[in-house]
């Protein structure tokens, strides 16, 4: 066993050969790597299956043992510093590797269907790659340092993908957006690395926590530094988790292709702002200033993001919202001190998150049968509708994820969420009731997006497209000579079948195009393309695509359980706890969580009667049959069903238009921080140029005319020279007599 954590420290680089031989294979034999390109789904996945399994090793290992390993190399090494580099083994690394390496594997197999069309195939599975191992190195890293460098690579990959079709600039706004916005938190993070080394004088975890322990409890550290320390640690978090203020990058994010939104939602980008506040919640937890307001920021978020989904069209980004506020929930359960009951959240939301994004890409895949490739259509949820008799396999796996974040048990959700409502009870009666009514507002939203997309009369909501419409297909490539093309394709032409499929993992071999123009080879061999018959109605994803969506189902259904703490006389130790004793211990609580029988019914009848309550308002107000778009509205809807008083009418006008235009946030970043900063810069441009530069250059002007004015003395005639100095010299002797007379 021993042996087995002295290798631990692979973990992050078994990922990494392909992006790495995707980027030298590219530019030394292009044309054999482009030609074998679908070949590269398989290493992708081996590879990062070969790290599931060691991961699931130690992990086992852990849960028998419950002990915690580090192996360290030595970097720099001067007489008064010191940086190593190593490889931390604990209860937290190997729940996120596990987390990472299981819905990675999902997505990339996943992937190689839904981008099979795409000629930025090749750059989409090295992005994937390297953004795996960036993950895996970041929580696996033993000390300061190490954590900031792949935290950075984790923002660097996140960048690259969500702005994966570079060319449409909304994309490469959004990527930019991303970037700009997580530079805050990545400054905040840094400046705090560097005010704890300043107290500790260590990067190492181990070193840092029990010497700043120390410190604060013998009152020898100013404790403004160290809650000004404490507090931009928490500012990264902030950022790359999406917690108010720093989450508008987040529904943006969705212009990415819809794999990259499930591994940033689920496993990855996101995931990694709890892990990073789970990983200094020894340092958090003793400046009780600093776990008030990230409780208070988690609560925030979770109602924000709840209300923000409300009115959302968009199918991503409503569940992207979703994220949101899920994430508050996880940063709320840390900020209550928490600690196992945040991981549980962050296990069972990341495989039901995971299953929507999955499902909703299966969806969007399906829709482009009717509108072509269009987001503004093939995502709009207005647009959407009876959908249950064309893609019944992804129904029912999206249905059972919607049911799992609504907290129906026994999905995976109901377990975590149930747990977090009741240690809200135990710290606050207002945060509980704030969690408790965004729960309900949970189980609405996601209902609503259940219902718009599966329920009702696709021809009510399609009548306008019967099969004849144009689509424009994005083939961006980063490397290739074509560059960005856009196909105009009949949907008459096209052939389509769900039963056949071309991707790596089939039997089935590409179908060229017989007149071998390069145009149509992009797009022909796309695994819905490939039948005899013409069919203008939405279809049911390839095998590939409803593989990882069942897989993700089975974890749905049954993650759940590993946090099952109790039975008849709550002595029952639950697997999650086992697992976590070792950082539980660190943080100085008691292991156990367990509850008996009756408490736990008595919680569960209240959380369940919440979210059924949240669905049926939902299932009134968005019924199946609609006579018109208009009753889509849910203020229209609900004004009519509910009241027709006018004073509620204009409250849920109000309240539809704060959730459609995302709180108005958005707009008020633009107004007082995007102009406020042009303004400065305007301000700070006059002021240099008219000021400093006008300082200067009058210093110069007057320089100038003074010599002009006084060139023509220096006419070269001795007589004029003796006349000016004479001149002077009575001058002079006049007030010096004039000076001694007096």
């Amino acid at each position: 066993m021993e042996h087995t954590y002295q290798y631990a420290w692979i973990i992050p680089f078994v990922p990494l050969p392909v992006p790495i031989l995707i980027g030298m294979g590219l530019p030394l034999f292009p044309a054999a790597t482009k030609k074998l390109r679908r070949m590269w789904a398989f290493p992708s996945v081996l590879l990062l299956s070969i790290v599931m399994v060691f991961s699931a090793d130690l992990s086992i290992q852990q849960i028998n043992r419950t002990d915690i390993h580090q192996y360290v190399w030595s970097w720099i090494i001067n007489n008064d510093f010191s940086l190593e580099f190593g490889c931390l083994i604990n209860p937290l690394t190997s729940i996120m590797s596990i987390l990472i390496t299981t819905v990675g594997i999902m997505v990339l197999i996943y992937s190689d269907n839904y981008m099979s069309h795409d000629q930025g195939y090749l750059r989409f599975f090295a992005y994937m790659s390297f953004s795996n191992t960036s993950m895996l190195g970041l929580v696996t890293s033993s000390n300061l340092i190490q954590i900031y460098i792949f935290w950075e690579l984790v923002g660097l990959c996140s960048y690259l993908l969500i702005g994966f079709w570079f060319t449409r600039p909304i994309a490469a706004n959004a990527c930019q957006k991303a970037f700009v916005t997580n530079r805050i938190g990545d400054f905040g993070l840094l400046l705090g690395i560097l005010g704890l080394y300043w107290i500790t004088g260590s990067f190492e975890f181990r070193d840092v926590f029990e010497i700043f322990n120390n410190f604060f409890y013998n009152n020898e550290v100013n404790f403004l530094f160290v809650s000004l320390c404490a507090l931009l640690l928490f500012a990264g978090a902030v950022a790359k988790s999406a917690q108010f203020p720093l989450h508008v990058w987040l529904p943006d994010a969705m212009e990415g292709p819809t794999p990259i939104s499930a591994l940033i939602h689920a496993a990855t980008m996101v995931a990694a702002g709890i892990f990073l506040v789970a990983r200094f919640l020894p340092l958090f937890i003793v400046i009780p200033s600093i776990m008030n307001l990230i409780s208070l920021i988690g609560l925030i978020t979770v109602l924000l993001g709840a209300t923000l989904a409300l009115a959302q069209k968009d199918i991503k980004k409503s569940l992207a919202y979703s994220t949101m506020s899920q994430l508050g929930y996880m940063m709320l359960a840390l900020g209550l001190g928490s600690y196992r009951v945040a991981l549980f959240h962050l296990i069972t939301h990341a495989y039901s998150k995971a299953l929507l994004f999955l499902g909703s890409g299966s969806i969007i895949h399906s829709m482009e049968a009717v509108v072509g490739y269009s987001p503004d259509k093939n995502q709009n949820m207005v647009l959407m509708g009876g959908l249950t008799k064309y893609v019944p396999i992804t129904k029912t796996a999206f249905l059972l994820g919607t049911l799992s974040l609504c907290g129906i048990p026994p999905l995976a959700c109901f377990w975590s969420k149930d747990e977090i409502l009741h240690d809200c009870w135990l710290y606050s009666p207002i945060f509980a009731l704030i969690a408790c009514s965004t729960a309900g507002l949970t189980a609405f939203y996601m209902f609503r997006i259940y219902l718009l997309t599966f329920e009702g009369n696709l021809n009510v909501h399609f009548q306008n497209y019967s099969g004849t419409k144009n689509s424009s297909f994005y083939s961006i490539s980063l490397w290739g000579k074509e560059g960005l093309k856009t196909l105009k394709t009949n949907f008459h032409l096209v052939k389509m079948n769900k039963n056949e499929s071309t991707s790596f993992f089939s039997k089935k071999t590409d179908q060229i195009s017989g007149n071998g123009r390069n145009i149509m080879r992009l797009f022909i061999t796309i695994t819905c393309f490939e039948n005899k018959n013409t069919s203008p109605y939405p279809h049911e994803s390839g095998n590939t695509m409803l593989f990882p969506l069942l897989v993700l189902v089975l974890f749905t259904f049954f993650v759940g359980s590993i946090g099952i703490s109790f039975n008849q006389e709550g002595m029952y130790l639950d697997i999650l706890s086992k697992w976590l004793i070792p950082s539980i211990n660190l943080l100085h609580q008691n292991s156990t969580n367990s509850a008996d029988w009756y408490e736990f019914v008595t919680n569960a009848i209240f959380s369940v009667s919440i979210a059924y309550c949240g669905i049926y308002i939902s299932s009134i107000l968005y019924k199946p049959v609609y006579s018109s778009l208009k009753n889509l509205d849910l203020s229209n809807s609900f004004a009519k069903i509910v009241s027709k008083k006018i004073l509620f009418q204009k409250i849920i006008y109000q309240l539809y238009d704060w959730s459609y235009n995302r709180g108005y946030i958005d707009g008020f970043y633009a107004i007082v921080l995007t102009s406020g900063i042009r303004g400065l810069a305007k301000l700070a441009h006059f002021f240099d140029r008219r000021i400093i530069d006008g300082i200067t250059n009058g210093f110069g002007f007057t320089s100038l005319f003074i010599g002009e004015g006084i060139k023509d003395i220096g006419s070269g005639r001795i007589s004029s020279y003796l006349f000016f100095y004479l001149s002077y010299v009575f001058i002079f002797l006049s007030f010096y007599n004039y000076y001694f007379s007096l």
